[in-house]
């Protein structure tokens, strides 16, 4: 027995080979019937809704159909196993409606195609998907605006380069991470409006000579737009690339908080204590409470983050036609991706919702921190008409100093400052007792800092109830996009239904 002959005597001499079977067809079936089976559908109903409006198919046939479609066991599907007796889960549910209506089923492919077919139904997943996404977006996007209102006067050090370097308030911090969480949320809606457009009735490739309505199926399937040229709309597949763009910058952005999140809670840090639900204890230290919540979600928002980028990867030189390349192979990791990212965005809201903030230690950490002497340079600045790169000699060499004698930075005497101005500019400063403590307490620091952004908690407080009415305003959009589509699919339902007892 030759090579060829032993390969054909184990994986079989006809279609499906036992390894493609193994390595393709199996997962990408079991992917369907739990992922696409309920927008195939969906999209039969509407196709023999559009043909029976446009006169395509008599009202007899129509009626039979829609009797076939509504005969279509979805639980027996959704448990059947890949037996090779069918490509995939398309024809497997073809045949099924020719066994139901075996002389007028088959009009029901008239003027379509699996193309559009295929990329109509990964559309309408990824759309919800989507929507379930930025809603648990919006959700950590809430909690973190609550977290911030009860921190807008919680002094801390803000740092830069790993280092100290002024004070702020966990406000600020906590807001940062609420716009760069907002940006994301954009670049998720604008990922949604960029997917939630239709291809059907583009067929294979150049659509058909059949008067179908491409329109009514847009309409009939809740998509907000159509993809109009016909080559686009089955071969393009920069609408899964926009998601995963979306989604890997969405999970990175959230890792670099989490990241925070978790050096925070180190007892040398001090800052943070999470909540128990979030813990787990040691098997062998009695003292151990550690906060693997951040842990888990730091290493699954990587996860997220390196499953967008499979997508990518695997759309990268590949032709621009219809090729599986960009369908079953690629869509599953979209999928995995976005699931991800949601579930960490609700443990993150949780977490953050339920952590508290040792105030105490923080305010003192800055009191005596030298991250308060950029003030001390401005104020000298103000006091002796110095200008800054002058005063920020002066206020460098006092920290030198005080810093040889292990001095903190509310320990600064004005004799110290008066001796480091005479070694830069020859002469003592205009600057009194009560300025100079002023110029080195941290929460003076943050009330004075009420430009806009800045760290002063009116200024805080502003930002919060401007973040929030957008957050009403997202909270909307999402609603309106769920219902939407939840009412287009029962309507489909309700006029099959209605047909099929005709």
């Amino acid at each position: 027995m030759d090579y060829r002959e032993r390969i054909f005597s184990q994986e079989g001499a006809s279609f499906p080979g036992k390894t493609y079977v193994e390595a393709v067809l199996e997962p990408a079936f079991n992917e369907a019937k739990h992922h696409l089976l309920k927008p195939m559908m969906a999209i039969n109903k509407a196709h023999l809704i559009m043909l029976r409006e446009q006169e395509l198919i008599t009202d007899g046939e129509a009626k039979e159909i829609a009797r076939a479609l509504c005969g279509i066991e979805m639980e027996e599907l959704r448990r059947a196993t890949y037996t090779g007796q069918f490509e995939d889960l398309f024809f497997q549910v073809e045949s099924r409606l020719l066994e139901l209506a075996p002389d007028v089923a088959g009009n029901l492919h008239l003027a379509r195609s699996r193309n559009d077919m295929g990329i109509t139904i990964y559309r309408m997943v990824l759309r919800e998907k989507l929507l379930v996404t930025i809603a648990s977006a919006l959700y950590l996007k809430e909690q973190l605006l609550l977290f911030a209102q009860e921190h807008a006067e919680t002094v801390m050090i803000g740092y830069t380069h790993t280092q100290q370097a002024q004070p702020t308030t966990m406000a600020h911090y906590m807001m940062a991470a609420a716009d760069l969480l907002s940006r994301d949320i954009k670049r998720l809606i604008q990922a949604y409006q960029t997917c939630n457009r239709s291809p059907m009735g583009a067929a294979a490739l150049t659509t058909s000579g059949f008067g179908i309505s491409r329109e009514r199926m847009r309409e009939l399937l809740g998509f907000d737009e159509l993809v109009e040229n016909s080559y686009d709309a089955v071969c393009g597949a920069d609408y899964l690339g926009e998601v995963a763009t979306a989604v890997q910058l969405a999970a990175i952005d959230l890792g670099r908080t989490v990241q925070d999140m978790l050096l925070w809670c180190t007892q040398e840090f001090g800052a943070l204590k999470v909540a128990s639900p979030y813990v787990q204890i040691s098997s062998i230290m009695p003292q151990k409470r550690n906060p693997v919540s951040f842990e888990h979600m730091r290493s699954l928002l990587s996860s997220s983050a390196g499953n967008a980028t499979t997508v990518l990867t695997m759309m990268h030189n590949t032709p621009f036609g219809d090729i599986v390349d960009t369908e079953d192979d690629m869509q599953p990791y979209a999928w995995k991706s976005m699931a991800v990212l949601e579930q960490m965005y609700r443990l993150m809201a949780c977490v953050v919702g339920t952590m508290d903030v040792n105030k105490d230690v923080l305010l003192e950490r800055a009191k005596a921190s030298f991250a308060t002497v950029t003030e001390l340079a401005d104020t000298l600045v103000r006091t002796d008409r110095l200008s800054f790169r002058k005063s920020h000699h002066i206020v460098s060499r006092v920290v030198k100093e005080a810093m040889s004698a292990e001095l903190a930075a509310n320990q600064i005497s004005l004799e110290l400052v008066n001796r480091a101005a005479v070694e830069v500019i020859g002469r003592e400063l205009s600057i009194t007792e009560e300025e100079l403590r002023l110029a080195l307490d941290p929460v003076h620091f943050v009330m004075i800092r009420k430009l806009p952004g800045g760290p002063n908690p009116q200024e805080i407080n502003r930002m919060i109830t401007e973040r929030r009415a957008v957050l009403g305003q997202e909270s909307a959009w999402v609603a309106k996009k769920q219902q939407a589509i939840a009412v287009g699919m029962n309507r489909l339902d309700q006029m099959i239904a209605e047909w099929s007892v005709g």
